[in-house]
């Protein structure tokens, strides 16, 4: 058990709060002084798509924030329709919780939010964790839309879940990552989230083949510190991506998994959760 709090992240109790005309739910436990982290997290995830692992070791030393996007999981309204869009969401959110400064901590389509935050409200932010994620306009980032449906019917074909083909290699090590990954994603045994609507899920792709196909944003005016994580092998966003904005942000750090594909961080997640830590504590 997390010493700084009486919850792990599979009993932490699911919390609400108006923002922007939206009932967001979240879940936030942990360290209760210092600057919160704020994660943001994948494609039609809901609170229970969070891996408890990370959730937790980041929990040790910080208040950690999960939350469903609009028209997600528990979360009132219907899913809006562009990253900018859900940027505005977050940046209410995190207003009415009350907080003028906070850490952010994107994975895959929470990366692509993280940076529209970073450009419209810069000085909200103090770090930011980039896993799995890309620059807008970045190379095969509108391509996840085909690849997403084809791992689906994968998955639906072969009785598992798409995220074991998605987010993991098709090796011994990245298969046992993804077993394992996919059981501790069942640890929370009550209280368990809302279901993605399968309309909301197509929003979402739409809204990441549209920021794919936009105009680069200029990253060398975001001064942040900035950690950018992720497997060799990210099928979902090319891990040359990852490279790219390690060279354009004046201020990244870059660590990229061996064997590993988009969920890179889930399958090296004790390592992870040692460097994120020391990176949110310099």
């Amino acid at each position: 058990m997390n010493k700084n709090s009486i919850y792990t992240y599979a009993t932490v109790p699911t919390q609400f709060i108006e923002a922007n005309g939206v009932r967001f739910a979240y879940r936030s436990y942990g360290k209760k002084d210092g600057i919160p982290v704020i994660y943001l997290n994948h494609l039609s995830a809901n609170l229970d798509n969070c891996d408890p692992r990370i959730m937790d070791g980041i929990a040790t030393q910080h208040q950690i924030i999960s939350f469903d996007y609009r028209g997600i999981g528990a979360t009132s309204g219907k899913q809006g329709k562009s990253i900018p869009l859900m940027a505005k969401d977050v940046i209410s959110f995190i207003h009415a919780l009350g907080y003028d400064k906070v850490d952010l901590f994107g994975f895959s389509l929470g990366g692509f939010i993280s940076q529209e935050i970073l450009l419209a409200e810069p000085a909200l932010v103090r770090k930011v964790i980039l896993a799995g994620t890309g620059p807008r306009g970045g190379q095969g980032v509108s391509d996840v839309v085909g690849l997403t449906y084809k791992d689906i019917l994968k998955g639906y074909l072969t009785f598992r879940d798409p995220k074991f083909y998605l987010f993991f290699t098709k090796t011994s090590n990245g298969k046992n990552a993804a077993r394992q990954f996919l059981k501790r994603l069942k640890e929370r045994k009550e209280n368990r989230d809302t279901k993605t609507k399968f309309q909301a899920f197509r929003t979402q792709l739409k809204a990441i083949y549209a920021w794919g196909h936009e105009k680069p944003a200029d990253l060398s005016v975001i001064k942040h510190p900035i950690l950018i994580a992720n497997g060799d092998h990210d099928r979902m966003v090319p891990t040359p991506n990852s490279y790219d904005m390690a060279k354009r942000f004046p201020n990244a750090e870059l660590v990229i998994y061996d064997d590993a594909g988009h969920g890179g961080i889930f399958q090296n997640h004790e390592d992870f959760v040692k460097k994120a830590l020391a990176f949110y504590a310099k």
